[in-house]
Protein backbone atom coordinates (compact mmCIF):
# COMPACT_ATOMS: atom_id res chain seq x y z
CA UNK A 1 0.00 0.00 0.00
CA UNK A 2 1.04 3.58 -0.54
CA UNK A 3 2.79 5.17 2.42
CA UNK A 4 4.21 8.66 2.79
CA UNK A 5 6.20 9.48 5.92
CA UNK A 6 7.33 13.04 6.59
CA UNK A 7 10.14 14.01 8.93
CA UNK A 8 12.41 16.94 9.71
CA UNK A 9 10.03 19.41 11.30
CA UNK A 10 10.74 21.28 14.49
CA UNK A 11 11.14 24.64 16.17
CA UNK A 12 13.34 27.20 14.44
CA UNK A 13 13.98 30.91 14.90
CA UNK A 14 12.92 33.43 12.25
CA UNK A 15 15.50 33.51 9.49
CA UNK A 16 16.51 29.93 10.14
CA UNK A 17 16.37 26.85 7.94
CA UNK A 18 14.87 23.38 8.00
CA UNK A 19 14.90 20.48 5.59
CA UNK A 20 11.84 18.28 5.42
CA UNK A 21 11.87 14.77 3.99
CA UNK A 22 9.07 12.55 2.76
CA UNK A 23 9.85 8.87 2.32
CA UNK A 24 7.51 7.09 -0.09
CA UNK A 25 6.69 3.43 -0.61
CA UNK A 26 4.08 1.24 -2.26
CA UNK A 27 4.27 2.73 -5.74
CA UNK A 28 6.81 3.48 -8.45
CA UNK A 29 8.01 6.76 -6.99
CA UNK A 30 9.94 7.89 -10.05
CA UNK A 31 6.77 7.87 -12.18
CA UNK A 32 4.78 10.37 -10.11
CA UNK A 33 4.62 14.05 -9.32
CA UNK A 34 5.07 14.87 -5.65
CA UNK A 35 3.64 17.81 -3.73
CA UNK A 36 4.28 19.58 -0.44
CA UNK A 37 1.34 21.25 1.27
CA UNK A 38 0.95 23.02 4.60
CA UNK A 39 -1.88 23.82 6.96
CA UNK A 40 -1.79 26.39 9.72
CA UNK A 41 -4.36 26.40 12.57
CA UNK A 42 -7.68 27.80 11.38
CA UNK A 43 -6.56 27.97 7.77
CA UNK A 44 -7.12 25.83 4.71
CA UNK A 45 -4.44 23.47 3.49
CA UNK A 46 -2.39 25.20 0.81
CA UNK A 47 -0.01 23.95 -1.86
CA UNK A 48 3.61 24.90 -1.20
CA UNK A 49 5.48 23.28 -4.09
CA UNK A 50 5.44 20.35 -6.48
CA UNK A 51 8.02 18.52 -8.56
CA UNK A 52 7.76 16.47 -11.73
CA UNK A 53 8.59 12.75 -11.75
CA UNK A 54 12.09 13.33 -13.13
CA UNK A 55 12.71 16.35 -10.93
CA UNK A 56 13.26 18.52 -13.97
CA UNK A 57 10.30 20.81 -13.32
CA UNK A 58 9.29 22.52 -10.09
CA UNK A 59 6.55 24.96 -9.12
CA UNK A 60 6.18 27.08 -6.00
CA UNK A 61 3.56 29.12 -4.24
CA UNK A 62 4.31 32.83 -4.45
CA UNK A 63 4.62 32.98 -0.67
CA UNK A 64 7.67 30.67 -0.64
CA UNK A 65 9.28 31.41 -4.01
CA UNK A 66 12.97 32.17 -3.61
CA UNK A 67 13.10 30.77 -0.07
CA UNK A 68 12.03 27.12 -0.43
CA UNK A 69 13.43 24.46 -2.74
CA UNK A 70 11.75 21.16 -3.55
CA UNK A 71 13.88 18.27 -4.76
CA UNK A 72 13.72 14.51 -5.02
CA UNK A 73 15.99 11.49 -4.98
CA UNK A 74 14.32 8.78 -7.02
CA UNK A 75 16.92 6.23 -5.94
CA UNK A 76 15.85 6.80 -2.33
CA UNK A 77 12.11 7.27 -3.02
CA UNK A 78 12.29 10.53 -1.12
CA UNK A 79 11.16 14.09 -1.76
CA UNK A 80 12.64 17.01 0.14
CA UNK A 81 11.69 20.56 1.00
CA UNK A 82 14.58 22.85 1.89
CA UNK A 83 13.19 25.86 3.71
CA UNK A 84 15.39 28.92 4.19
CA UNK A 85 14.74 32.40 5.58
CA UNK A 86 11.83 31.05 7.56
CA UNK A 87 9.15 33.41 8.80
CA UNK A 88 6.60 33.03 11.61
CA UNK A 89 3.89 32.78 8.95
CA UNK A 90 5.55 29.60 7.66
CA UNK A 91 4.50 27.84 10.86
CA UNK A 92 2.20 24.97 9.95
CA UNK A 93 1.92 21.23 9.64
CA UNK A 94 3.62 20.23 6.40
CA UNK A 95 2.33 17.30 4.35
CA UNK A 96 3.55 15.50 1.28
CA UNK A 97 1.09 14.19 -1.25
CA UNK A 98 0.94 12.02 -4.33
CA UNK A 99 -1.85 11.17 -6.75
CA UNK A 100 -1.77 7.50 -7.64
CA UNK A 101 -4.39 5.43 -9.44
CA UNK A 102 -6.93 8.27 -9.28
CA UNK A 103 -6.58 8.75 -5.54
CA UNK A 104 -4.84 11.25 -3.32
CA UNK A 105 -2.43 9.97 -0.70
CA UNK A 106 -1.14 12.09 2.17
CA UNK A 107 1.45 11.63 4.84
CA UNK A 108 0.76 12.19 8.52
CA UNK A 109 2.45 15.59 8.48
CA UNK A 110 5.36 17.17 10.33
CA UNK A 111 5.04 20.30 12.47
CA UNK A 112 7.13 23.36 11.65
CA UNK A 113 7.13 26.20 14.17
CA UNK A 114 8.98 29.43 13.47
CA UNK A 115 9.30 31.49 16.61
CA UNK A 116 11.82 33.39 18.65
Amino acid sequence: QVQLVESGGGLVQPGGSLRLSCAASGFTFSDYTMWWYRQAPGKEREMVAFISPSGGSTTYADSVKGRFTISRDNAKNTVYLQMNSLKPEDSAVYYCRTYYLSRNYWGQGTQVTVSS
